[in-house]
């Protein structure tokens, strides 16, 4: 049995995502292979429709790779049983919670659910991982409000904070800042930078700020059509990966500026 770094969370061996149609595969991406440390914030950068929402899901057994290998905490995912794997890996998707009448409270709660008896009682210890999980997001005060009336940003926060109070070692997240104004996609991210400091936790999330992903991030996964590449975001810049990004010759990228500019 082959032996895997202990300081490695999530390793991925020729991992390719895609879907099986009438008995073929349809692959979205040319081999992945990464290794992220504990204590790294990844960012998974790209254009539309290149498979970054595909990862993810694939990444936290929603679905299967077409091929290849992915490791969790040195064990490979297919060896897990959803309750262990839930103690593992905390996903915060770009759906919105199926019961939006349930109180901020109960909302992160649930995150507890891997961990309480059949009928989900909580104990001190639990209550105790969802007050900590609201003071790092800053939503206590907002934990006796209904899910539906909360903004968008507000929403996010708590949907991070049901994550946090799962505490496990990994965390998911799908375009967390999706539908949020400039103010509140930037202090989304900045929340997730300082997750990761407080808490070693990883986390690896998929967006398109790549400008901002470039500035917070520890590594990047850029997925391209013609390959995938895994470094820190000051490499892709230097090896000019971050060229070319977009097909379109309108858009191109500065390197001294780390940004898209208009030609």
């Amino acid at each position: 049995m082959a032996v895997h770094n202990s300081n490695f969370i999530l390793e991925t061996k020729n991992v390719i995502i895609g879907y099986r149609f009438k008995k073929k595969n349809l692959a979205l991406t040319h081999p992945i292979n990464v290794r992220i440390q504990k204590g790294e914030l990844v960012g998974i950068i790209g254009a539309n429709g290149v498979g970054k929402s595909t990862l993810l899901r694939t990444l936290c057994h929603l679905q299967p790779a077409l091929s290849g290998e992915i490791i969790i905490d040195q064990k490979p995912l297919s060896s897990y049983t959803p309750k262990y794997l839930a103690q593992q890996i905390s996903v915060v998707l770009t759906e919105k919670p199926v019961s939006t009448n349930l109180t901020v409270q109960e909302l992160i709660a649930l995150g507890r659910q891997p961990y309480t008896n059949w009928i989900g009682t909580l104990n001190p210890s639990d209550y105790q991982q969802v007050q900590e999980a609201m003071e790092a997001t800053d939503t206590q005060e907002l934990k006796n409000k209904k899910c539906y009336e909360l903004s968008d940003g507000q929403l996010q926060s708590v949907l991070i904070a049901r994550a946090i109070a799962q505490d496990t070692p990994l965390i998911l997240l799908d375009e967390p800042t999706t539908h949020l104004d400039i103010q509140n996609r930037i202090r989304v991210l900045l929340l997730l930078k300082n997750l990761v400091s407080k808490t070693q936790k990883s986390i690896l999330f998929s967006t398109h700020e790549i400008e901002l992903a470039l500035q917070i991030c520890d590594k990047i996964i850029l997925i391209k059509k013609e390959e995938v590449i895994f470094d820190t975001p000051d490499n892709l810049i230097e090896n000019q990966y971050m060229n070319g990004l977009f097909s379109e010759e309108f858009i191109l990228f500065d390197q001294k500026q780390k940004r898209f500019v208009i030609p």
